[in-house]
């Protein structure tokens, strides 16, 4: 039984297995969208979310730690230098997969996975900050109070703007 154990193991050996996912990450990094099977699309996120993480603070130590992960010094210097200061302020969730229906062949199931912030068509209309909210309630100021001399304000500069 595989009880507990997450890895997908995409029908390969741990050494083609890590090869792979260090390629298709640095595609990833290199092309900002590439398109695979859904499973190794899952793979891949659970690979390169980590890597983006680390290369948010760029110093000798997370580049090297990267760097055993994809052996590429030009996914590397790639990520540290356009994804990490694009992503910086993100808590999680560098990419996103979508399905795209089934590959004509073998009819497996095929994704397009993406780095977020590089999509253009998906953050076009997202530019204002959303401001950042609690869980509890706070108490709030008697808003009728308030936006009672508002709007006698309003009325009596649009009267004596006629």
């Amino acid at each position: 039984m595989r009880h507990g154990k997450k890895v997908n193991h995409l029908g390969r050996q741990a050494g083609h297995r890590k090869a792979m996912l260090a390629n298709m990450a640095c595609s990833l990094i290199e092309h900002k969208r590439i398109n695979t099977t859904v499973a190794k699309a899952k793979a891949l996120k659970q690979f390169v979310e980590p890597l983006v993480t680390k290369s948010k603070t760029d110093d000798t130590h997370n580049r090297r730690v990267v760097f055993s992960y994809l052996r590429n010094k030009y996914a590397v210097t790639e990520l540290f230098r356009e994804v990490a200061p694009k992503v910086g302020d993100r808590p999680g969730g560098y990419t996103r997969i979508i399905k795209l229906g089934n590959r004509l062949g073998d009819n497996a199931e095929m994704a397009m996975i993406e780095l977020v912030d590089f999509n253009e068509i998906y953050n076009a209309g997202k530019n204002e900050v959303k401001k950042a909210s609690t869980r509890r309630g706070r108490k709030k100021a008697e808003p009728k109070a308030e936006a009672t001399p508002a709007t006698e304000t309003s009325t009596e500069a649009n009267e004596t703007n006629e």
